[in-house]
């Protein structure tokens, strides 16, 4: 019996929790503006130049196709015996995401300190995109293993995942304010050692477990409730650090609380299996994921590769229990589909332009917040108070849209695509809010915006599981992400800077009034509107599915 107490690290639940501590040490790209300044001045950068290096980082941290192929590789090759059969689990992309966090940071460190000749500019760009491509690795590890874990909570579990990845961005500028403040050449070598280091001690512990008991939900929301004190306290500790200034032993203090919150979540695992030792027993037998006990089946189900040809089933209804038996096995032998098989669905696509317009039109907002507010006379004090808080409803929104998508689809059955158009729907009402210019406007808009845009990257990889199946998930919802920078570029390059441009007289080429962004931001609030209908399509077409298969297995689990 002592030995069934002891702490079991081999267990979904010190799974999430090392899940957890690697993405709140994975969110460096969120934190550019601490060393872009440093960056610029050692590098002899314009601000153009600045620009297109923080493209990459964009491009980087969006694009992760090859995060999801090789966890695709790393995952599934132990059914293939071959002599890369050693190479097997979530630890592969977490080691390969940790060489290339600290081959990116050090590299550009190294340049802004002397240590090496300043590079190219094609070089620099390679550098930062090294390491914001490592943040791919990380995510993909993290959240695909989560699902694999959670299956009938893959909103809750994505939005734990992303969220915290998202605190994790505050978390780091905290640490820097306590710690490195006026030394960001100093941050960017952390940036290297951090993320690196906590890969490394925590990969081994982030393994594919796939059991399923009646307490995840409880335990889960435990997580949850975690994450929301974090990022509660993140938003009062901003707020006031804009107010007032912080002596140093306030400022170690706060942060030694919020070092302490962040490890809370072991007591939520440890709490977890004993429960789940207590309750077990030699007749009691865990629910395990296809996935784990025969690699060539899996719980979650897709459309076949002609699936825009071939009827859906009925349920059984009054059927014979042997024909619903029989169903059921026909749904767990579906193979997933893999990405050239997704790529060749309207379901994709549809998925894809939805995220092209919600993700996009939400990063060009947060990526010229500082601009409307300069335009619209906010304060800079206030303005900082802004671009700060952004990340916390980024949070809400990752965080939200899993769990109450989960909580809707489990009790009243409404499909996870409906809530991508409702909350693209909402994101145009942003829009027009930061359009019209009344006073206030852009603290109600960012929220609006903000929280929907969080909402996109928590439901994108949940459907994308739900649809197309977990096995090929990871390069699946990497592929569609593509549309986060794509949809950036054409709403912040395209729409809002060309429209600026045209309407700046001022000193220096800036423009002051509700004029200079009006005209962009309802060109936006349309964007969103076209992401809302198609997204509504996608609720269509998948609604039957959605019925038959996913509530169903949901209900048999």
């Amino acid at each position: 019996m002592e030995s069934e107490r002891r702490l079991n690290l081999k267990s979904k639940w010190i799974a999430t929790v090392a899940s957890i501590w690697i993405q709140c040490c994975s969110g460096a790209t969120y934190t550019f503006g601490i060393y872009s300044s440093t960056l610029k001045s050692s590098q002899n950068y314009d601000q153009s130049t600045l620009d297109t290096v923080s493209v990459f980082k964009d491009i980087g941290a969006n694009v992760g196709v090859l995060s999801g192929l090789l966890y695709s590789f790393a995952t599934l090759n132990h059914h293939h015996r071959t002599r890369f059969s050693f190479l097997r689990g979530p630890w592969v992309v977490h080691l390969t995401g940790a060489i290339l966090c600290f081959a990116g940071y050090f590299l550009m460190w190294a340049s802004v300190v002397g240590l090496i000749h300043s590079p190219p500019v094609p070089l620099m760009c390679l550098f930062m995109f090294l390491a914001a491509h490592s943040q791919t690795f990380f995510n993909t590890g993290n959240v695909v293993t989560g699902v694999m874990n959670f299956g009938d909570y893959g909103g809750t579990i994505v939005g734990i995942m992303k969220g915290f990845l998202g605190l994790g961005g505050a978390a780091l500028i905290q640490a820097y304010d306590t710690i490195w403040k006026g030394r960001p050449s100093t941050y960017l070598l952390i940036l290297a050692l951090l993320p690196t280091f906590a890969s490394l001690l925590f990969m081994s512990l982030v393994r594919i477990h796939g059991t399923n008991s009646a307490d995840d939900k409880k335990h889960l929301n435990a997580f949850s409730a975690v994450a929301l004190t974090i990022a509660a306290y993140l938003m009062i500790i901003i707020i006031l650090e804009n107010i007032f200034t912080f002596p140093l032993w306030a400022r170690i203090i706060t942060f030694l609380f919020l070092l302490f919150l962040l490890s809370s979540p072991l007591g939520i695992a440890i709490k977890a299996q004993r429960e789940d030792t207590t309750r077990l027993s030699p007749t009691f037998a865990t629910q395990r994921s296809p996935l784990v006990d025969c690699p060539e089946t899996t719980t979650s189900t897709k459309f076949s590769a002609s699936q825009d040809s071939v009827a859906y089933h009925e349920l059984p209804g009054e059927e014979s229990q042997v024909k619903a038996e029989f169903d059921d096995k026909k749904l767990k032998d579906e193979e997933d589909m893999n990405i050239l098989q997704s790529v060749c669905t309207l379901n994709f696509w549809l998925l894809f332009v939805a995220m092209l317009c919600g993700m996009g039109s939400g990063l060009a907002t947060v990526n010229n917040i500082s601009q409307i507010g300069e335009s619209l006379g906010y304060p800079t004090s206030a303005i900082n108070s802004l671009v700060s808080l952004w990340s916390i409803w980024n949070f809400l929104g990752r965080f939200g849209g899993g769990y109450v998508s989960d909580i809707v689809l489990h009790r009243m059955g409404w499909e996870r695509p409906s809530f991508i158009a409702i909350t693209l729907a909402t994101m145009s009402v942003g829009h027009i809010v930061v359009a019209s210019g009344f006073p206030g406007n852009l603290y109600v808009g960012s929220i609006i915006v903000g929280v929907c845009y969080g909402c996109q990257w928590s439901l994108m990889p949940t459907i994308t599981y739900e649809i197309f199946g977990v096995r090929h998930m990871g390069t699946i919802f990497n592929t569609i992400a593509i549309a986060s920078p794509v949809g950036s570029y054409v709403c912040s390059v395209r729409i809002i800077g060309y429209i600026y441009d045209n309407v700046a007289s001022g000193e220096g080429n800036s423009c002051n009034g509700t004029h200079c962004f009006m005209l962009s931001f309802l060109i936006m609030a349309s964007v969103a509107f076209v992401g809302c209908l198609v997204a509504f399509l996608l609720f269509i077409r998948t609604r039957r599915f959605y019925k038959q298969v996913v509530l169903r297995r949901l209900g048999h689990s």
